[in-house]
Formats: structure tokens, sequence, C-alpha cells
């Protein structure tokens, strides 16, 4: 996976304090960083399937282990049994809404580099975290065909972005270009500090 090209900086802002149009867009998508790949966030994707079975499984062994200590009699879990199967949903939901809307990021999302944003590259929120997760199935639902649009489209959203408004970035991409926008925002003289008193 080699990294995203570099996108070029902004334009200079006019010295009457007002960006032009074609400034501002280009300000936005420098900040937004770069939409991640199909590829990035199908390896993501794996990655978080099998930490999250992984804890599920574990949870349900040592669920078995305690009442085996406490009554004296071992659970038997299987996938037919009703209880197994809500329990394996809602932990599934916890997982990618907790995710989603406190970081942007789960653990499989860390390790990859990339994070769901809103649209206008702000972040996610409680919102369209939930938004996200709910929308999530209806990708799979539809014969997978949900994530075609990211092959295809340029931001590379895929139906559960488009329903929730949300875009998946390349972190470091982002973050690099938030410290060069700082940065430069930070060498510019303050207004006024080259007079005398």
């Amino acid at each position: 996976m080699t990294a995203p090209a570099e996108i070029g900086p902004p334009e200079p802002v006019p010295h009457s304090g007002r960006a032009s149009p074609d400034a501002l867009f280009m300000t936005e998508q420098h900040l937004r960083g770069h939409h991640a790949g199909f590829a990035s966030r199908f390896i993501a994707f794996v990655f978080d399937c099998v930490v999250s079975i992984g804890v599920f499984m574990l949870a349900l062994a040592a669920a078995s282990f305690a009442a085996s200590v406490l009554t004296g009699q071992s659970i038997h879990w299987s996938r037919q049994n009703l209880w197994v199967v809500i329990a394996f949903f809602a932990w599934e939901f916890f997982y990618y809404a907790y995710s989603w809307t406190a970081s942007g990021r789960t653990p499989g999302m860390w390790l990859l580099g990339v994070q769901v944003v809103g649209q206008d590259g702000s972040r996610a929120g409680t919102r369209r975290g939930l938004v996200r997760t709910l929308a999530f199935p209806l990708s799979f639902i539809l014969l997978g065909l949900g994530f075609i649009s990211i092959l295809f489209e340029h931001d590379r959203r895929a139906l559960h972005d488009l329903i929730a408004d949300t875009a998946v970035i390349y972190s470091w991409d982002a973050r690099d270009a938030r410290l060069r926008s700082l940065a430069r925002g930070g060498s510019e003289p303050r207004a006024g500090s080259g007079q005398s008193r």
C-alpha cells in the first residue's frame, strides 16, 4: 500500500482577508486528507471482525467458566441459542458505534491509519456515528453492492457513508495537513505587530 500523493498548498489569502472560492475549496480539501481506498478499508474490517468476534468468544467462555464455578454446571453456547445471537449483534453494534462516535476509528482502522469523519472533514460525532452503524448492514444486505461506490466514486463513499454523511480518510494525511496549516498560520505576522506605539 503506497501513501497517497500530496495535495499542493492552497492559494495565498488576499490582503483584504477574504479568500477566493477556489482557495477555500483547496484549503478544505487539504485539511480533510485523502479518501481511503477499498483495500485499506477491507483489511481494517477483517481485522475488526477478528477482534470483535474474538472478544465475544472470550466473554462467552468467561461466562461459562463463572457459571461452572458458581453452580457446578457448565454452559454450552451455540449459534442456535437466541440469547447468544441477540448478545452477539448487540456487542457488534456497540463495538462499531462506540468506536465511530468516540474517535472515528475502530482498532482495525487505527492499525491501517484510516478514520471516519464528516463529509465536510469535521469530527464524525455521535449522530453520524450512530447513523453509520445502523446503515452499515445495508451495504451487506444488498449483496455487497453498497461497497461498489468505494471503487468508482471520487470520494470513495460507501452506501452507509452516503446515508450518514460521512467519509473515510487517511488519518495521518489529515493530521500532517493540519500541522502544516497551523505552521503556516503561526508563521504569519500578527496584525499591527509592526506598528510603533
